[in-house]
Parts: structure tokens; C-alpha cells; sequence
């Protein structure tokens, strides 16, 4: 024990003399491609895109790992990376006497050697014999990674040391945050931007049945929940959301099986590059066609993928790509300088280079010495090129560099300098776009709307068919030429994907239990409620004088209910009672042409005719209450029929009292007829209407009858009726008529045992029995009959009781004089023949 514990602390005192010297650990990790300068950019791409690893039987050292598979788009973005410091190095105006070099590491797509490459980066491949340790890195920035997660891993690992990240392609929206990677930078744009747009794509064509499928790491698991968060809000569902990674072959076989079961036409694919090409593959083998595929950036312009074979199942595809620029002579670089100046193994085969690496490690790569096809769609270079610009401006800055003259290189550059440094740049890049970074570190989201499209020449085509640009106004940043669009399968006609086909107007969206939203049904609107776009919610109550159409689309004007002069009904009413003015006009006539026989004189000739008179105006004030009631119309007709009525009675109670008065003067002794003489007769008749004319002014000052629309009765249309303002008014007027009706009607009770051939009194009590019974059943209809039934029994009523009056009272009269002439003598009248009927 003692012993174990004195090895400790020799150990111990050992470790704290030699801290101070930096020492290597293992095998030194050599860049790929790299260049002395005086500041030193690193760079890190997946040139090559499988990884092998060696056999792990700890009998011998394990071998360095093996990559293989070049992938032509991060190799032309390397080139594009010395290009840019080519360039600046032969700049008069950018960091004139400062030389910038590289170093390039190749990552294999492999989060392993993306950290060993990080390592490499960030110690050096060698330390000179006693060099010490400052902690300080010997590059200035690193331009890299192309995934997220990788370059999450880059982030962490040098953010402790402050070692700025510049980023060309790594877009997830995790690296925003300032707290968590404080050193990185990107030149394209956070997926916050790309997520919200495939949502606004996807609402814009009316798609809201879709499918999902994401990388099942940061890039597509962040993007894939910023799409389904904004397409939630828009009201799009997402019939399944799958996800899987490059090494799980059984994922991705689940998610190609839920695509083939599903319903959903539309797949919105947030995939990397590897991944999407491990999906294309296996949708091309399993033939399975007519899906429109949406997708992003990160493969949505890949020449990879676009093959006579993929193209049956991916063309038409709809996705977002970075702009597409031409850099001039980087054409002529990549087939010229880039192997003349800047690739090691350009002229040497077979031999050792200046790291000690075989050059075999580069035979695949001088197989694309003579390619540069792929250059013109390479879309990345951009933002490569602007990462290395962004990075020399900082420099230009910290090295108080002035125009046309040198820059202060006795200065000490630190990482964290250029971090500061690179928050502050502001400047253009000779294609005309402008380079700064937000306070997340990134950039303005600016995109091209591309189709997979095929030429008549058998070509495939990325076409542009719009733009999403973050910059303009909310309103203004997207754009899509849907005219210019082939869909899925070649089609001229944007396919459909809906869960349930949309509701026309009339019809509301009822939710289909246990399902997502857009999987409804379409209910009609009720009664009076009308939905006018499609889609509807809801359906929307109309006014209150409106109504429903019979589509449920539209609110109309109610049709408006009264007793028209035009209908049937009401041309019988107007019929009646002008026949019934006829007929009285006939029997006045006929009376005055017999005014001086015996039966016309008999009970007061003159209270005859105002009877007839009176009648006249009972038939005529029935037409008040036909057509559209107004203010004047209102009052006009219950004043009118309330005082002719009490009229026409007046004359009848006269006649009957004058009657009854006739033979009880005939006693002996009595003097009643003086008190009953025509001029009384005329006074009580005036007194009776001056009775109801003052009830009728009282009414129309206290409260008068006004037109009313009635919606309460029938929901469908509107009553215009006339309200009775005072329904006191009203039944003290009518309550007076029945009044002198029944007083009317006991007299001439009275007088029914009178002489027979004197029938005056007993056609009184008949003619007062069936006025009576006609305005007692009145009561009730009047109350229960709806709309404009109302009114015509109320006119009925007059026109009954007035037919009534008018028979009862003169047509037996009429009889005698027109029929029995002879009859008509004074002692018949008086009853003194000695015939009689029996």
C-alpha cells in the first residue's frame, strides 16, 4: 500500500512540472488539404461520406479509419473555400501584406471523425521539442460543419475556447441560442425560417393532409417541429410524422411502409442529404409513385438524386433551395489552379507527402480532376465564400488595416477577438449580397421556390417557381407561380390531399369524432343561418329581418306577410264588400223610390236611410284593413270600423225603441211618442256617436295603432300588422259596440210579441242575435289566427255582421214592395186586415 501510494505522488509531482509543455496524445490527425499563412482558417467538410472502421482485436495498434465515397457537393465546397482565401490573399484592398492560410479536414460524415477532426483543429498536428502550452488554438475560425449535428458537436467543443464557428449549411434552429454556442456563426439562415415556410407552401396550395417524414437528428428534428408548430396554427394535419437515421435500416423501411399505407398525397420531407438519399432509393425500388414531395435545402437541388429511375417517383418535387450564383472563373480554378497549387497529390503518385499520408488517400478524388459539371447548381458555394470573406473583414478590423497600405501584423490575434470582430462586419461581397450577422449569429432567410422538372430534351431541371425572402413585409415574403408548376407524376393539375373533401357554402365542418380536424363532416345550415365560404366553421345567424336561402349561402330579405288587394283571399274580401256597398246602394234607391209607401214610412223613414247610409260605410271601412299597413292606414281602420259600427247600431237601437215606443203610446193615456219624435231619434243617434268618436280620439292621443313587424309568428317571414298601440283603446271600442248591441238586442226582445204582420222587431232581434254571435265567435279566431288570417277574420266579422244587419232588417221589406205590393197599405202594416198567414 505504501509503495502504490509513493508511485501516486511521484506521478502527481511529475504531472505538475511537466504541465507546462504540451505533449501529444495518440496519433496526430492530418488535414487534408492545407496551406501556411499568417492567420490560419480551419475548415471542415464531409468530402468523403462512408466510414470504415478498423478491426478492434487489440492485437495490434488500430488503423487509422478508412473513408471512402467522395461526395462531390462538400469537396466542391472545400475548393470553393481556397478559392475565396486565393482570392483575398491576391487582394491589394482586403488584409494586403497578410497571408491567409488553411486547413481542411476531411469528417467522412461521421460525427467520429468530426471530432477527431475538431481535435485536430484545435491542437496542431505537431508541437515543437519544449514548445509550451498557452491554450490557445492555432487557427483563428473554423468554417464547417455541413450537418447540424455535426457542427452542434464542433460548437461545444470549441466553445469553451472561444474559437469562432462559421457555419455554410448548418441550419438548425437549436444553434440560436447565444447561451449555448456564444462562438457561432452562420452564413444561411436558421430552419425557423424554413419550417414556417413549408407550413405557408403546404396552406398556400390548400393541402391539409399530409405526411411527414424528418432526419432523426438536430436538423430535422428541430425543422420538423417548427413545421408541425406552424402548420398546427394553420390549420394543416399531419397524418403521420415519421422519423429515422442514415444507420437504421429498419426505421427506414417502417417509414416507407407508413407511406404506402397512408391516405395523405403530400409528404413533407425535413431530411438531410444522406438520409434522403437512403429514402429516394428505396421509394424508387418499391416503386412507389404519385406522392408530391416537399422539401428543403438540404437536398432539394441535389444533381445526386435526379436520375431517370428517382425521377418516377420524386419529379415534380416542390421544395426550398438556396440561390443558385456563378462565381466567375472558379469554373477554370477547379479544373486548373486547384490541382496545380493547392492539391498535394496532383503530380506525385506513390509517394510519401509533407504529412506522412500515402497519396493513394487521394485517388478518388483526382478522378473528378477533370469534372466541373456540378458546378453551376452547387448552391452552397455562396455561403462558403461569404464565411471566408466574413472571417478576413474581422481580421481587417483587428489588424487596423487601412486602404492601400499594410496591416499591423505584430498584433496578436485571439479567437475570441474575431468572435467580437465577426458580431460587428457589416459589408458586400462582389455578387451583390450583403453579409452581417443577427444577434442569433445568422443570417437574412432568403429562398428559391425549385420543381423538379423534366425538359423535352430529357434534361432534368431545377425551376425556379417562386421565393420566400424574410426581409419584406410579413405580407410580401412568399411567392409561388403555381401556373409554372409540373406536379407529381408529370401532371399539369395540382394534385388533392385532404382528409375530407372541402364543405361548400351552406354547409358547416362538423369534427369526425377521434380524428384530426380536417377529417369532418359537412352539415347543412339550420333554418336562418347561412354559411358563405367554404370551409365553414360555422354556420352564422342572419339578421333579424333576413332569411336563410334555400342553398343556406345567402341571407335574403324575409318575405314580407299582409293582406294584399292582389291574392285571392283579399280580391273575395274587396268582392264582398262592394257587393255588399251595391246592395245597400240598391235598397236605398229602391226605399227612395218608395218613400211614400206605407212600409217605407213605418218607424222613421229617416233613420232607414242612415242606417243603409251607415252600412254603406261599414262595408267600405272593411277595405282599410286590406293592403300594407302604414301609420295612417292603422288608425284609419279601427277608428273606421269602431265608429261606422257604433253608427249603423245607433240607427238600429233607434229603430227599435221607436218601434216598442209605437205601441206603448197606443195605450190610453200614454204621451211617450213626444219624447221619441225623429229629432230625438237623430239626437240619440248623434249622442251614441259622439260616445265612441271621443273613446276613439282618447285612443289615438294616448297611445294609437301602428304598423309592426311582426317575426315572432313565423321565423321564415315577416307579419305587418297593425299593432293596437292601447289594447284598452281597442276593447273599450269594441266593448262599446257589443254594449249598444245588446241593449239593441233585449229591446227588440222586448218587442217580439207585437202585432205579426208588424215583423220589424223580430227581424231586429234576429238581425242582433246573428251580429252578436258573429262578433262573440270573432273573439277567439282573432286571437289564434296567425298573420294575415287576422285580418280577414276581423273583415269578415264587419262584412257578416253587416250582410247580416242589411238581410235581416230590409230584405223583407224589399220583398213586400218588389213581390207583394199589395201588402204594402197602411192597415196592413198596422196589422188590422182581418187575413192572415198561418
Amino acid at each position: 500500500m505504501l509503495l502504490f501510494l509513493y508511485t501516486l505522488l511521484f506521478h502527481h509531482l511529475q504531472t505538475k512540472v511537466e504541465n507546462k509543455l504540451c505533449r501529444m496524445m495518440g496519433e496526430p490527425k492530418y488535414p487534408l488539404l492545407s496551406k501556411e499563412g499568417d492567420v490560419t482558417i480551419g475548415g471542415m467538410f464531409a468530402i468523403h461520406s462512408k466510414e470504415t472502421l478498423p478491426s478492434f482485436e487489440f492485437k495490434q495498434k488500430p488503423q487509422p479509419l478508412s473513408c471512402s465515397s467522395v461526395n462531390l457537393r462538400d469537396f466542391r465546397l472545400a475548393q470553393i473555400m481556397i478559392f475565396a482565401i486565393e482570392e483575398i490573399n491576391k487582394s491589394e484592398s482586403l488584409l494586403p501584406n497578410v497571408s491567409i492560410g488553411y486547413q481542411i479536414y476531411d469528417t467522412c460524415g461521421s460525427r467520429l471523425s468530426s471530432m477527431s477532426a475538431t481535435m485536430g483543429l484545435m491542437n496542431g498536428p505537431e508541437f515543437a521539442a519544449g514548445e509550451t502550452c498557452n491554450g490557445q488554438s492555432s487557427i483563428h475560425s473554423i468554417i464547417g460543419e455541413t450537418e447540424s449535428s455535426a457542427t452542434v458537436i464542433l460548437s461545444r467543443t470549441t466553445g469553451p475556447f472561444k474559437i469562432p464557428v462559421i457555419s455554410h449549411s448548418a441550419s438548425c434552429e437549436c444553434l440560436s441560442n447565444r447561451k449555448d454556442y456564444p462562438s457561432f456563426f452562420r452564413t444561411i439562415s436558421s430552419d425557423y425560417h424554413q419550417g414556417r415556410a413549408l407550413a405557408y407552401i403546404v396552406k398556400h396550395l390548400g393541402w391539409t393532409w399530409v405526411g411527414a417524414v424528418n432526419s432523426d437528428n438536430d436538423y430535422g428534428n428541430y425543422g420538423m417541429a417548427i413545421f408541425l408548430n406552424t402548420a398546427q396554427k394553420e390549420g394543416i394535419c399531419v397524418e403521420y410524422s415519421e422519423k429515422f437515421y442514415r444507420t437504421e435500416p429498419d426505421k427506414l423501411k417502417k417509414v416507407v411502409d407508413k407511406i404506402k399505407q397512408s391516405t395523405a398525397k403530400v409528404i413533407v420531407a425535413f431530411v438531410s442529404f444522406i438520409e434522403m438519399g437512403l429514402l429516394i432509393e428505396q421509394l424508387t425500388i418499391q416503386n412507389i409513385t404519385g406522392l408530391q414531395i416537399i422539401g428543403v435545402e438540404g437536398w432539394i437541388t441535389s444533381k445526386n438524386y435526379i436520375t431517370s429511375n428517382s425521377f418516377r417517383v420524386m419529379g415534380g418535387s416542390l421544395g426550398f433551395a438556396l440561390r443558385k450564383i456563378n462565381f466567375d472563373g472558379f469554373s477554370d480554378y477547379v479544373i486548373n489552379a486547384f490541382w496545380e497549387t493547392a492539391f498535394p497529390c496532383s503530380h506525385i503518385e506513390g509517394n510519401l507527402s509533407q504529412y506522412a499520408v500515402s497519396c493513394r488517400r487521394y485517388q478518388d478524388l483526382l478522378a473528378l480532376k477533370n469534372y466541373n459539371e456540378d458546378v453551376p447548381e452547387h448552391r452552397y458555394s455562396s455561403h462558403v465564400y461569404k464565411a471566408v470573406y466574413a472571417v478576413a473583414h474581422s481580421l481587417q478590423n483587428l489588424l487596423k488595416c487601412k486602404e492601400n497600405e499594410s496591416c499591423d501584423k505584430s498584433l496578436a490575434i485571439q479567437p475570441q477577438q474575431v468572435v467580437e470582430a465577426l458580431k460587428k462586419i457589416n459589408f458586400t461581397v462582389k455578387f451583390g449580397d450583403h453579409v452581417w450577422f443577427d444577434r442569433t449569429g445568422a443570417t437574412v432567410a432568403h429562398y428559391e421556390v425549385v420543381n423538379w422538372q423534366q425538359d423535352s430534351d430529357k434534361s432534368f431541371q431545377f425551376k425556379p417557381v417562386g421565393y420566400y425572402d424574410a426581409s419584406l413585409p410579413p405580407d410580401q415574403r412568399f411567392v409561388l407561380n403555381t401556373e409554372n408548376i409540373i406536379w407529381a407524376g408529370g401532371h399539369l393539375k395540382k394534385p388533392s390531399s385532404v382528409c375530407s373533401e372541402s364543405c361548400p357554402p351552406g354547409t358547416r365542418k362538423a369534427a369526425q369524432r377521434g380524428r384530426p380536424v380536417c377529417c369532418y363532416d359537412c352539415i347543412p345550415c339550420a333554418e336562418g343561418e347561412i354559411s358563405n365560404e367554404t370551409d365553414s366553421n360555422n354556420c352564422n345567424s342572419c339578421p333579424e329581418e333576413y332569411w336563410s336561402n334555400a342553398e343556406k349561402n345567402k341571407c335574403d330579405l324575409k318575405a314580407v306577410e299582409f293582406l294584399s288587394f292582389t291574392e285571392t283571399m283579399g280580391i273575395v274580401l274587396v268582392f264582398f264588400s262592394l257587393s255588399g256597398v251595391g246592395l245597400t246602394a240598391l235598397v236605398a234607391i229602391l226605399f227612395y223610390s218608395k218613400k211614400d209607401t206605407p212600409i217605407v214610412k213605418a218607424n222613421n223613414s229617416d233613420l232607414s236611410f242612415l242606417l243603409l247610409f251607415s252600412l254603406s260605410l261599414c262595408f267600405l271601412c272593411s277595405l282599410t284593413f286590406i293592403g300594407q299597413p302604414t301609420e295612417w292606414s292603422c288608425m284609419l281602420r279601427h277608428t273606421a270600423f269602431g265608429i261606422t259600427f257604433v253608427l249603423c247600431i245607433s240607427c238600429v237601437l233607434g229603430k227599435t225603441i221607436v218601434v216598442l215606443m209605437a205601441f206603448k203610446a197606443a195605450l190610453p193615456g200614454s204621451n211617450l211618442m213626444k219624447w221619441f219624435g225623429p229629432a230625438q231619434q237623430r239626437l240619440n243617434v248623434l249622442a251614441f256617436t259622439l260616445i265612441q268618436v271621443l273613446i276613439c280620439v282618447l285612443w289615438l292621443t294616448i297611445s294609437p295603432p301602428f304598423p309592426l313587424k311582426n317575426m315572432k309568428y313565423y321565423k321564415e317571414r315577416v307579419i305587418i300588422e297593425c299593432s293596437l298601440g292601447s289594447t284598452i283603446g281597442f276593447w273599450a271600442v269594441l266593448g262599446y259596440i257589443g254594449l249598444l248591441a245588446v241593449l239593441c238586442f233585449i229591446l227588440a226582445f222586448m218587442a217580439r210579441t207585437l202585432p205579426d204582420n208588424f215583423n220589424e222587431a223580430k227581424f231586429i232581434t234576429f238581425s242582433m242575435l246573428i251580429f252578436c254571435a258573429v262578433w262573440i265567435t270573432f273573439i277567439p279566431a282573432y286571437v289564434s289566427s296567425p298573420g294575415k288570417l287576422t285580418v280577414a277574420v276581423e273583415i269578415f266579422a264587419i262584412l257578416a255582421s253587416s250582410f247580416g244587419l242589411l238581410f235581416c232588417i230590409f230584405a223583407p221589406k224589399c220583398y213586400i214592395i218588389l213581390f207583394k205590393p199589395g201588402q204594402n197599405t197602411k192597415q196592413h202594416v198596422m196589422g188590422k186586415t182581418s187575413t192572415k198567414t198561418h
